[in-house]
């Protein structure tokens, strides 16, 4: 049986969720990729505890991470068993719904139907009486947002859920949730966004919202699935994500891009951080985000993530040249 550092949260930042009384650990650890059937258990198992150990509080899944869909809730809840469950109350757990789990018409989307039934599959995959989080996982455009947020509700009432959020929503639609969820009693805790210096949307109108809102934030795909490393500077290499994913193709590794991210990489370093670091850092300067949703496949880059906090602070001329070489 695991036994966590004692001196684990020496190492982390955290941060108040929005205007709610939760702190998030300032990186997270998320379960998209490296967690499914396929995948190593015993790495699996270096990674949540080396996170844990680093001050990493909050693990993120979804119900259709794996492959195939649900393997990372069950591998994840074998871990909290067998390794982290002296801990459960250390730690915050989310999962989500939104994206096709089953067949037919209730396994998609943002009914009611398909959220409370997606969840209690959840629960029972980990294990668990209650997630910490429960987001949804991307709008629905044929589901009224009174029923979405009539579900959240629910969901928070019945006790399986202690918050819940929102992924990919843009401004208008988050504005909307938050405002009927506020009605019914539930607080919008959270949205999680993919954010990165190559994808920079929620800056036109989102990061407003949140901040009048009082929700947090928390970004995935911080390092851009791998290109704000030095991974792809000179080529991609064979077993690379870009090799095996459709998420990060080989054609979107442009040279216009390799370019920026040559330069970006000589800033860093001129920071004494790698790209990653970097990336990481930059994700969460002045604040605004709660926290930032990190991926990994080997312990060794959750530690190099984590040493991003060591230096957070930008000058107004490595910001001005961040944005020029981003042009």
């Amino acid at each position: 049986m695991y036994t966590a550092n004692p001196s684990r949260y020496d190492k982390m930042k955290y941060n108040r969720c929005g205007r709610s009384g939760l702190m998030l650990s300032a990186l997270s650890l998320g379960m998209w990729h490296n967690f499914g059937s396929g995948d190593n258990y015993d790495n699996m198992v270096d990674m949540v505890t080396t996170a844990f150990d680093c001050g990493i509080t909050h693990f993120d899944l979804a119900n259709n991470y794996g492959p195939y869909a649900g393997s990372a809730e069950e591998n994840f809840g074998k871990i909290l068993a067998n390794e982290l469950k002296p801990y459960r109350d250390e730690i915050i757990v989310s999962t989500k719904a939104g994206y096709g789990m089953w067949a037919g018409p209730y396994g998609d989307h943002g009914s009611r139907k398909y959220l409370i039934a997606s969840l209690d599959q959840s629960l029972k995959r980990m294990g668990l009486d209650y997630v910490d989080i429960f987001y949804h996982h991307r709008p629905d455009p044929d589901t009224p947002l009174e029923e979405t947020a009539a579900a959240l509700d629910h969901i928070v009432r019945s006790g399986k859920a202690l918050y819940v959020g929102v992924s990919n929503y843009n401004p208008e639609q988050t504005q909307k949730i938050s405002e009927i969820l506020r009605k019914l009693g539930t607080p919008l805790l959270i949205h999680q966004p993919r954010y990165n210096m190559f994808e920079r949307w929620i800056e036109d109108g989102l990061q407003t919202v949140l901040e009048h809102e009082g929700v947090g934030s928390i970004s995935f795909c911080p390092l851009a699935q791998g290109l704000l490393t030095n991974k792809y500077i000179h080529g991609i290499p064979e077993g690379s994500r870009a090799t095996k994913s459709h998420f990060l193709t080989p054609d979107r590794i442009t040279e216009d891009k390799i370019s920026k991210i040559v330069k970006l990489n000589e800033l860093a370093e001129k920071r004494g951080q790698s790209l990653a670091q970097m990336a990481v850092a930059w994700n969460l300067r002045g604040g605004k985000l709660t926290s930032v949703l990190i991926g990994a496949s080997r312990p060794a880059q959750i530690t190099e993530n984590v040493a991003a906090l060591d230096n957070l602070d930008f000058s107004e001329e490595e910001l001005n040249t961040i944005d020029e070489i981003l042009k």
